[in-house]
Formats: structure tokens, C-alpha cells, sequence
């Protein structure tokens, strides 16, 4: 049965969001006529395109197939309209990113703003949590981590890697005297995270270096930065972070150096997304030169 693509621009939003509240913002609908619209369309097709509970609207397989169909329905529009108008092409609606807090922070700012810039139809959200996300659950569209999962119907694609330092700042240095060895670390005041919300292993970067015992503690790694800046002790700081915490510097560089990388994983029933595709390849692009971009000045 035929459907318009007013009928399809509102399952878009619906299918992306999954609530009627969060699609409505995005088609400047109210949520209760946004329902009675994707009624008349189920009615329509005599399908039922969503699963609804308390948790949001959740695609049934004739949904998926839909949701498919209408992609491309909206990518042959978007050609269409910027074969016209003589414009690019453009992203448009909401997309959430799962991230941890050192990417969000020091990162994803300004590498979004610039997206953003370029794609003014686009809402981008950072979910900024010391955990790994659940991307069965679709907390998020897509998250970075720093190791790659080995269960679940995931999609793992290494954005890049990344070093990190022992550092503290001039001030706390000047007070303590120089360190010369890890060794001598054990007089020190140590800052890093609360041992027992370590979320991944990647991140438990002292116990490598015989450092159990933490005097100043979080589990924000950007708090951690801040509490070197402060002067509170020594600790363990990225390299792309250094250029947003003055006065702390890098010791003992030639004894101690980490590397780590960022992955973007994707829940696997994603991949066909034309849009979300696109927008991971640009962030993982804008992400990787950023990282080296911040390391130069570190």
C-alpha cells in the first residue's frame, strides 16, 4: 500500500529516537499526534512497525525492512534536493554518543562543534560515563571505548591510537623536589582512579607500575587531571589532555610510556544505516586528527 514521505519522514524520526517525545522535537510534533501518525501508518501498511513499552518504541522486523526502504527513500531525496539547490549533501536529526569521559572532555567538544558546523541540521548528544555502554539497549547510537568487546552483535573499528604520560604540575614539583625514577614515585602523592571503578582494564594504568595505593582519587580521569593541575600529586594524564591543563608536565618520559587506542563500536544491525555510516566515518576521521593534532602540542 503506497505511503508518502511525510508518512516516512516521521517514521524516521520515531525509528531513530524510539520515543514519540525525543521524534517530536526533531519534526516539531506533539507526542501524542506523532503516535496517532504512526497508527494511521501501521494501519496503512496493515503491519506493526514498532514494539511499544515503557523503555520506548522498539523496531519489529517489518519496521527494520521499512526502516531500510525509507533510508534510501531519504537519501534519493536529499540528492534530489541538493542536485536542485546546488547543495551538499547534509546529515540531519539526533545522533548520541556513548563515550568515556577523557574523548568527551578533551575531544569530542570540539571536533562536534565542528561536525555540527558543517551539518547544521544536525543534534548531536555526548553521553559523557565512566562505563562501557550497552548498545543492545541502544543507550547510544555508537560509543567509543578503549578496548574492543568481544561479545555481542557489535561492529569494532579502531579509530586510533593514543600515549599517555606520568605527569604533575610545575608547582607540585617545585614543592617535592624532581623525580627521578618510579622507584621514588612511592614518596610521592599518587592521583588516579578508585580501584574499584576501573571499568576496563586498559585503564588501570598504576597497577603496571607497582602503584596500588591512590591518595587522590576519581573516577573521572578529567577530575584526575585537575587534581595534578592543582598540585595534589602525580599521576598518569593523556597526552592529547596536556594542552588544556597548564602547568602540569610530563616526567620521567623515558621510563614511562603508555599507549592505548580508541575503538567506535556500533551495534551490528546498524551498519546498513546510510546516515549513521556516514557520520561515524566523519567522526572517527575528525577524531584520529584531532588526537594527533593535541599529542603535537603535549
Amino acid at each position: 500500500m503506497a505511503h508518502n514521505w511525510d508518512d516516512l519522514r516521521l517514521f524516521l524520526a520515531v525509528a531513530r529516537e524510539q520515543s514519540l517525545s525525543g521524534a517530536g522535537k526533531l519534526v516539531r510534533l506533539d507526542p501524542a499526534t506523532l503516535g496517532r501518525r504512526v497508527a494511521r501508518l501501521e494501519k496503512a501498511l496493515e503491519v506493526v512497525l514498532f514494539v511499544k513499552s515503557p523503555q520506548g518504541y522498539a523496531l519489529t522486523e517489518a519496521g527494520a525492512q521499512l526502516l531500510e526502504r525509507a533510508e534510501l527513500a531519504e537519501q534519493a531525496m536529499r540528492k534530489a534536493t541538493a542536485d536542485v539547490g546546488g547543495q551538499s549533501d547534509q546529515l540531519t536529526g539526533q545522533i548520541r554518543i556513548g563515550a568515556p569521559d577523557g574523548s568527551a572532555n578533551f575531544l569530542l567538544p570540539q571536533v562536534c562543534a565542528r561536525i555540527a558546523g558543517d551539518h547544521p541540521g544536525l543534534d548531536i548528544q555526548i553521553v559523557a560515563l565512566p562505563r562501557v555502554f550497552n548498545l543492545s539497549r541502544r543507550e547510544a547510537d555508537m560509543a567509543i571505548a578503549v578496548s574492543a568487546p568481544e561479545a555481542g552483535r557489535l561492529t569494532v573499528q579502531k579509530i586510533s591510537d593514543y600515549h599517555l604520560h606520568l605527569a604533575a604540575s610545575g608547582a607540585y614539583l617545585a614543592a617535592h623536589g624532581p623525580i627521578e625514577s618510579v622507584a621514588s614515585l612511592k614518596e610521592h602523592r599518587i592521583v588516579g582512579y578508585i580501584a574499584d571503578m576501573i571499568f576496563d582494564r586498559e585503564l588501570d594504568y598504576l597497577a603496571d607500575l607497582g602503584l596500588g595505593q591512590v591518595a587522590l582519587g576519581s573516577n573521572s580521569v578529567s577530575v584526575q587531571g585537575h587534581m595534578i593541575q592543582q598540585g595534589g600529586g602525580v599521576g598518569v594524564v593523556h597526552d592529547f589532555a596536556l594542552p588544556f591543563l597548564p602547568g602540569v608536565q610530563r616526567i620521567l618520559t623515558q621510563e614511562v610510556s603508555l599507549k592505548r587506542a580508541f575503538y567506535l563500536i556500533r551495534h551490528v544491525d546498524d551498519q546498513k544505516n546510510h546516515r549513521l555510516s556516514r557520520f561515524a566515518d566523519i567522526l572517527s576521521s575528525a577524531l584520529r586528527n584531532e588526537v594527533l593534532l593535541l599529542e603535537a602540542k603535549a
